[in-house]
């Protein structure tokens, strides 16, 4: 039996159908995105193409019809259903044209791309070359998109981490010991600084942010001297291997100090109520701007509203950090 439902949005569409991708490094809550975008738009009378393996999927024609039924039970899993592969045929022109190709024949008229800042850019370039609406959703645990306060997974990733930090924190207190956490984060430090300031890290290494390694050794010392039974230094991937920082510490110091990667397990798990919510409205948004005739758009969160900025100015621009916040986790942690 074929159900009707009302439409909500605004305005008339002659759109039939629309597809959609995840691409990049997956995030909690990508699959509530999808389920979002799903359900949306058949609620709307669309029809969902769902390209598997990220942008891989676009240029060898892997996809399958996505509906009510097939999103159901998903909203609460990590990952996404649909797989997600990284792309380096679609950073070049023939990989873009494969793809446009693609999306003509299936007769695509508008693709949400669920992903991060290089999911943007090929779609950005996708959208130069087929004409075809592109509207990008935001689903990384780095926060580092332009455009947006916030992304899907991010506050799930945080939460991760500061699971395990609070874990780590009994040991190095129980043994007086220094620990070095290193989290993701290869040229931003938001997961780092979130991290950091919720977990009372001693010391926060970003980026964004130099630092000298003897001063660090010489604030620690000074800390264990003064009584303290642990310090905890969080340190995003990209500022230098976390091995050689253990070790000059260990030099200098003269305690015992120990590393913990964090690794992949920030990418996994299940989605906190704020990624899931998130992707909800996120998704539910895009696809209301591709039925109100948007052609190039970034959802978003400003100031607590979800809204929509330019996909190709996000692309060029770079998130601003927040150095007051690594001011204020300086603060507390003396």
């Amino acid at each position: 039996m074929i159900r009707s439902y009302p439409s909500f949005v605004a305005g008339e569409s002659c759109m039939k159908r629309i597809g959609v991708v995840t691409a990049g490094g997956d995030a909690p809550g990508m699959n509530a995105a999808i389920r979002s975008v799903v359900r949306s738009a058949i609620y709307n009378h669309l029809e969902v193409i769902g390209f598997e393996r990220g942008y891989v999927g676009l240029i060898n024609r892997q996809w399958r019809p996505l509906t009510m039924r097939s999103v159901s039970g998903i909203i609460n899993l990590g990952g996404t259903i649909l797989k997600t592969i990284r792309c380096k045929e679609m950073e070049t022109p023939e990989g873009v044209e494969k793809a446009a190709e693609t999306l003509k024949s299936l007769k695509i008229e508008g693709l949400v791309t669920i992903g991060g800042d290089g999911t943007f850019r090929g779609a950005s370039e996708l959208y130069k070359r087929s004409g075809i609406p592109m509207i990008g959703v935001p689903a990384t645990i780095d926060n580092d998109v332009a455009g947006t306060d916030n992304t899907i997974g991010f506050d799930t990733a945080v939460n991760t981490a500061l699971s395990a930090i609070d874990k780590i924190r009994d040991t190095a207190t129980s043994h007086e010991r220094i620990f070095v956490v290193e989290v993701m984060g290869r040229n931003r430090g938001f997961l780092a600084l979130e991290v950091g300031l919720a977990g009372g890290a001693e010391i926060i290494l970003i980026p964004e942010v130099k630092f000298d390694l003897q001063e660090i050794s010489d604030r620690l010392k000074r800390g264990l001297e003064e009584g303290k039974t642990s310090q905890i230094i969080v340190a995003a991937e990209g500022v230098g291997p976390s091995q050689k920082i253990m070790d000059y510490i260990a030099k200098e110091t003269k305690y015992q100090v120990r590393l913990t990667a964090l690794g992949y397990v920030q990418r996994g798990g299940n989605p906190t109520a704020v990624s899931r919510i998130l992707a909800c409205e996120f998704g539910h948004h895009a696809v209301e701007l591709l039925l109100n005739g948007e052609k190039e758009r970034l959802v978003c969160i400003k100031n607590g509203k979800i809204g929509s900025t330019s996909l190709e100015d996000s692309c060029r621009k770079v998130k601003e950090m927040d150095l007051n916040r690594y001011r204020l986790a300086q603060i507390l942690s003396l």
